[in-house]
């Protein structure tokens, strides 16, 4: 999508416009911005290790299909 050069706040701002959802593994996300007012959920998952996720694809489904407009969940496994 071409947001490589986006960091932090904008970086927020423009997924909030395209998507309903941001998944990320930075756990210090919720103390390095303010998200509140933000309409994106935010869904922490606890390891960038992709197998790892691929375990617990389920769980990660569930809890997208689930989340409300600036939710902000972690999960753990």
């Amino acid at each position: 999508m071409g947001w490589s050069q986006l960091k932090n706040g904008p970086l927020l701002e423009s997924v909030e416009r395209a998507f309903d959802v941001f998944l990320t593994t930075d756990k210090n996300l919720r103390y390095q911005q303010n998200l509140r007012g933000r309409q994106l959920a935010i869904l922490v998952l606890p390891t960038p290790n992709w197998r790892q996720v691929q375990l617990h694809t389920n769980e990660v489904l569930v809890a997208v299909n689930s989340m409300q407009p600036g939710e902000y969940r972690e999960l753990r496994w």
